[in-house]
């Protein structure tokens, strides 16, 4: 094999892998949901103010990670900017389960937050407990419902009912509660979410949509240019700032229109977006080449 063939066959192998890592470094489904702007769940991908909320497991489920645990996504509106999750140690209607603090990051606190129409319910409370006493005007009722309806709709909540003989204490109040007094201070044993409650007029516990819906921020960097142009939103995982990852072969901070289509250019802008095993593949491929042509030529 000559020189010049061998060179070839290395060089082709090089642009291939870093083209490839490329064109497929931003996936835009996790099973049936879709992941776009400004989420992410590839390393660059998305806005920064969101990277590392979203995880797909396996391919097949997406989750919205919290300090307090991972958070399965039922929806994703983004045009309304709004995505519902489900806490899978929440009590229900039909379940009870041990309190588990809900807590999301000072980020996400900033970004993507419960809207104003998530209501937590917090359950079987004790007569001492802060929102009964001290801050008792944090607790409301909505939409025509008072909390005590828990306890004579819900299997799950009635079996408080029997233990004393009357409805405990309980609590209807909004996330800003949960974010500044965890469940301890509270001194609530359980609690359940239920969202859309302006539209829960004259209906029961039962049929209540439970789950959280959150409201999120879009950054505006000019996201929308980049999409129309072909590419995806991202960013440089070193320095943060925004890129526009194309389809193609190459990145551009603005649109993929204006990107061109080096090779050169391909390795300068595709490098910052990839992870550290991405660097040490291309350099033992660099080494490997070498070595062969020491040996044959």
């Amino acid at each position: 094999m000559s020189p010049i063939i061998l060179r070839f066959l290395i060089v082709s192998l090089y642009f291939t892998f870093q083209i490839t890592f490329i064109s497929s470094i931003c996936r835009g489904f996790c099973g049936n949901a879709a992941v776009r702007y400004p989420f992410g769940i590839d390393d660059g991908c998305g806005s920064p103010e969101f990277k590392g909320m979203m995880n797909c497991s396996n391919s097949t489920d997406l989750f919205f990670q919290t300090p307090s645990g991972n958070y399965k996504v039922q929806t994703i509106d983004y045009e309304k900017q709004t995505m519902v999750i489900y806490d899978p140690t929440m009590s229900t209607c039909s379940i009870l389960q041990p309190h588990h603090d809900f807590v999301m990051s000072e980020t996400q606190n900033a970004v993507i937050t419960p809207t104003q129409d998530t209501v937590f319910a917090l359950v079987n409370c004790s007569i001492d407990s802060p929102v009964l006493n001290r801050y008792s005007s944090l607790c409301f009722n909505f939409s025509g419902h008072t909390c005590d309806e828990l306890y004579g709709s819900c299997n799950a909540f009635r079996v408080f009912h029997l233990y004393t003989n009357s409805s405990p204490p309980c609590c209807f109040t909004s996330y800003s509660t949960m974010k500044f007094m965890n469940m301890n201070i509270l001194d609530c044993s359980h609690y359940t979410t239920v969202f859309n409650t302006d539209s829960l007029k004259g209906i029961g516990p039962l049929d209540w949509l439970y789950g959280i819906k959150l409201s999120f921020a879009v950054p505006d960097t000019g996201c929308q240019q980049c999409f129309k142009s072909g590419g995806s939103c991202g960013y440089n995982v070193e320095t943060e700032g925004s890129l526009c990852i194309c389809n193609a072969t190459v990145n551009s901070t603005r649109q993929c229109a204006l990107a061109g289509v080096a090779a050169d250019s391909a390795m300068a802008t595709g490098w910052s977006q990839s992870p550290k095993h991405v660097y040490h593949m291309l350099l033992i491929l660099y080494l490997a080449s070498v070595t062969l042509l020491s040996i044959f030529f």
